[in-house]
């Protein structure tokens, strides 16, 4: 799109939403009003002032749904940053009760609106003077500004902790979050070709990249093909492991980085939810049920792989489940049914996630029917079912494995 007529347009836009917030809060004192004309019988009575306003408090909301759908999406362009402060800026122009009528094909008054933490305890790990050695830290990305921290940065600030002689830089692969926590929170978050772009002007030599990815899935494999365009512009390069390591051939096929992890969650589990231990959870008829997301790519059998490796440390009150039912028997129903059949009749939810972003809060923790913890209440066979909002990259046994991944690649450099 031409940069200009772009431009153009969000002024436009952004001017009629301030433009109609006026109209639909301010009302014409009636000593100012043009004079009353005789209409003719026939004539509709004109639209009483509350509806007119109702009219424009919801065309100053579609305005600014507008340039939220505009900045909900995957491809940065030259007029990205100009369409994220435009909607903030007509975000704010909003009455509170016009901020409630905020709907488009992606916008909706949580958008800016929703608290997900303090952004300024962030920090996006853009700056340049890097020297010759690079750790990239590539994650998928997260809009929830606590689980950025408490996840993502725990396991940069674990990094440079361990590697005092390298910088560490952060990449997010999904626009749709780097635009929406710019436009939110003004915090600027490199995308992969950004952040491959800062390494290469800076004069990086040796480049090692860690996905905070789960496994080689699909995320796993687009930052492979984007990093491919840049192999040339280092003298070094070495890509870690994700945290899963391999994934294997079929759901029997386990390694130490699963046995590691699959340690790590269950263990925090436990704690947080008041247990020694996964078998004093069991004693007391409690299952502990962890969420993946789940996905077509064949690394989906990775997640098979993570309930045989539950099942091989002897965890049998732990069952693995997915957000897309990918593999089927990751399904909410089918998992449903698993810990029924069980006997548990205690439940705690928690993300099989690195970040427990929009996943854990909506779809596994949410209040709407079709939420994890409302399906599982609603089968009206459990006494209690509690969810816990953590990603794996919080817990401290997860970072140190990142760092070994690290190390690897490092050493595979000499």
């Amino acid at each position: 799109m031409n940069t200009k007529k772009t431009s153009t347009l969000i002024a436009a836009v952004l001017a009629a939403a301030m433009l109609l917030c006026a109209c639909g809060n301010t009302a014409a004192p009636a000593a100012t009003q043009a004079p009353a004309t005789t209409a003719p019988a026939a004539a509709e009575a004109p639209a009483a002032p509350e509806t007119e306003a109702l009219v424009d408090d919801q065309a100053a909301a579609d305005a600014v749904a507008e340039l939220i759908d505009a900045i909900y999406v995957q491809q940065r362009t030259a007029d990205t940053d100009a369409q994220c402060a435009a909607a903030k800026a007509a975000w704010d122009a909003l009455t509170d009760a016009q901020k409630e009528l905020v709907e488009g094909e992606n916008a909706d008054p949580d958008y800016f609106g929703r608290d997900t933490g303090d952004a300024s305890l962030d920090d996006p790990l853009n700056a340049d003077g890097i020297g010759q050695k690079e750790i990239l830290v590539v994650s998928f990305g997260t809009s929830f500004n606590d689980s950025r921290v408490k996840d993502v940065k725990s396991i940069e600030d674990a990094l440079q902790e361990a590697f005092p002689d390298w910088s560490v830089r952060r990449a997010f692969t999904a626009q749709i979050i780097i635009n929406h926590v710019q436009a939110r929170d003004g915090e600027a978050i490199d995308n992969m070709e950004q952040a491959l772009d800062r390494a290469v002007a800076n004069g990086v030599k040796e480049l090692v990249v860690q996905p905070t990815h789960l496994m080689h899935g699909a995320e796993y494999d687009e930052m492979m093909d984007a990093l491919d365009a840049y192999r040339d512009k280092f003298e070094k390069i070495a890509v870690a492991e994700p945290l899963l390591g391999e994934v294997g051939s079929d759901a029997t096929v386990i390694n130490a980085d699963k046995e590691a992890v699959a340690k790590a969650v269950v263990a925090d589990t436990a704690a947080d939810g008041g247990f020694a231990d996964a078998a004093a959870a069991a004693e007391q008829e409690t299952a502990f049920v962890l969420m993946g997301h789940g996905t077509a790519h064949v690394a989906k059998v990775t997640y098979s792989q993570m309930q045989t490796q539950m099942e091989k440390l002897g965890y049998d009150n732990v069952f693995i489940g997915t957000v897309e039912g990918e593999p089927e028997e990751t399904a909410c129903e089918a998992v449903i049914e698993a810990v029924k059949a069980a006997g548990y009749k205690n439940v705690i939810l928690r993300p099989l996630m690195v970040v427990a972003g929009d996943h854990a809060n909506n779809d596994m923790a949410g209040d709407e029917e079709d939420s994890w913890k409302s399906m599982f209440q609603d089968a009206g066979c459990f006494d209690s079912v509690t969810a816990q909002i953590a990603g794996l990259g919080s817990i401290e046994a997860v970072q140190d494995l990142y760092v070994a991944h690290t190390q690897t690649a490092i050493d595979s450099m000499k």
